[in-house]
Formats: structure tokens, sequence, C-alpha cells
């Protein structure tokens, strides 16, 4: 099987040239040397890892399959139903990545650089693709043929591709239920009222149906990074900062329960409140708004 991102690397180039061509003529200070080189760095990363997971799930998936409820086969209607069924994986284990804080520690790099340019599709986790296609399972028991999974989880990546811009602005009809770069920029800010909104990969209707999606207010441009940025280039600390603050955070508490609670409660739990998650810092922000 050849992975169908692989062709998509040529076009990923000329779109970032094009992308920065634009940035240069308006005057945008859209990349940064140091920025863009450790997003490449991640991404070759967690390429050369994947190679070897993703070996190993197909395997994983095939077992599953022979033991498949249904005889899908590849017709074009399958693959119709396909693309809805893995974006509603996506929505969940990206979801579940922002609302764990265990998976929160690998997911987070990908949020970390404070630019927003097509590069920063590139800065993917090295650790998020070992738990990931979890989320994928059900799909090869239902009877969808493990290489079309495969297939369409690469395609939904190809797409997230290019909502990750500034260049284009709001998208008439699309915006009611496509992931649009609009969309997306919501999910990369690090503003109280964005944090945690928009985790669709090709379609915004999960977000809607799930309580998840906000809009993106011209009143109020995304600040990108997150809570606390870690003003670093190096890979290696990007890919492990949170892992490091995670293991810090076990260590202190003074019980077992809070010692699992710090790993599967949201990113910013605390004990005693000296940290706080996004929905309590949205509701204190309500809170001050309303004073």
């Amino acid at each position: 099987m050849e992975d169908p991102i692989l062709y998509a690397i040529p076009v990923f180039i000329v779109f970032i040239l094009l992308e920065l061509g634009i940035a240069w003529k308006i005057k945008r200070d859209a990349y940064e040397l140091k920025d863009s080189a450790a997003n490449i760095t991640m991404g070759l990363g967690s390429a050369i890892i994947g190679l070897g997971v993703k070996s190993v799930v197909l395997i994983l998936f095939l077992g599953i399959y022979q033991y498949r409820i249904f005889d899908i086969g590849f017709q074009w209607w399958a693959w119709l139903i396909l693309l809805f069924a893995d974006d509603f994986s996506f929505y969940w284990h990206h979801r579940l990545s922002h609302q764990i804080r265990l998976l929160w520690a690998a997911h987070v790099n990908h949020h970390s650089s404070q630019k927003y340019n097509l590069s920063v599709a590139l800065r993917q986790s090295w650790t998020e693709v070992i738990y990931k296609y979890i989320f994928w399972m059900w799909l090869p028991l239902i009877g969808f043929h493990p290489l079309m999974v495969m297939t369409m989880i690469s395609i939904n990546l190809i797409y997230q591709f290019f909502v990750h811009t500034e260049v284009v602005k709001k998208m008439g009809v699309l915006e009611y239920f496509m992931n649009t770069p609009s969309h997306h920029r919501v999910h990369h800010a690090s503003n109280i009222r964005y944090l945690d909104k928009n985790h669709a990969g090709i379609f915004i209707i999960w977000d809607k149906l799930f309580g998840t999606f906000s809009p993106e207010d011209e009143d109020e441009r995304p600040v990108y990074g997150i809570t606390r940025n870690i003003n670093t280039h190096n890979p290696l600390k990007i890919a492990s900062h949170e892992f490091a603050d995670l293991w810090k955070d076990v260590r202190k508490a003074d019980n077992l329960k809070d010692k699992i609670l710090y790993i599967i409660m949201p990113p910013g739990w605390s004990p005693d409140g000296s940290t706080l998650t996004s929905n309590q810092l949205r509701a204190l922000d309500k809170k001050d708004s309303r004073v």
C-alpha cells in the first residue's frame, strides 16, 4: 500500500511557497524561519515513526476485518459513507486528545507554534500515532476494508493541511458544514473563548452537533499558541515538554487518586484549583465580564 500523503508532499511544498509569496506581498509576518524548520522537523519525525506504526496497524486491522459484521466491499457508496465515518472517528480522537491530559501531552506540540501558516500543519506529534488508531478500530469490524480505512485517514489529513492558513478568510456557504481555515484558526487560538473548539477534520457538523463549535469573531482575532507558551524551537522539547510537566504534577500529588486524575482529567486540572481547565477559565472569564 502506498500512502496518498507521499503524493501530496509536492503539493504541500508548492502551496507553502505560494502562501509565503502572498505573505511577503501583503507584508504579513506569517512565517519565521526557526519555527518553520521546527514544523518540518516534527513532520519528518512523525512520518518516519508512522511508517512502522502504520504497518502494525494495518496487520491489526486485517485481523479485525476477519470478524467483520458486514461485507461492504469497495463500491463508490462505501467510500462516501467511510468519508463521514472516518471524520467522525477523527473528531472523537481529536476532542479527547484535548480533554485527557495524557493524550494532550502527545497532541499539544501541534498547537505550540505561535505562528499560523501551512507549515504548522506539518507540526505533527511523534507519539500520537501510537494510540490514535484505536479510534478507527470499529471501522474494519463493521466491514470497511483496512486499505480503505488507512487511505481515508490519509485523505482526511491531506485536507486538513489546507485549513492551516490566514490567507483564506471566510468561505461563504461552506462555513456551515465544512471545516474551513476560519474554523481551524479558532481551534489553534489560545484566546479563552476559543479554547478546545472546532475539533473537526473535514466536516464542522460534528462540532455543531456535539456542542464544541465556535465561529471566528471578527472583533477577536485568534492569538496562536498555547496558554503557557514554551518559547523553543527544539524539536525534542516540543515533543516532550508536556510529558515532563505531567510527570512533575503526578510526582507532587499527595495521593494515588490525584495522581490518576492528573493523567485522565483535562489539561489544567489541579486538586487545589491552582491551575484551571479551559471550561473553568471560560466560566471565570464570563463571570468577570458580568462584573
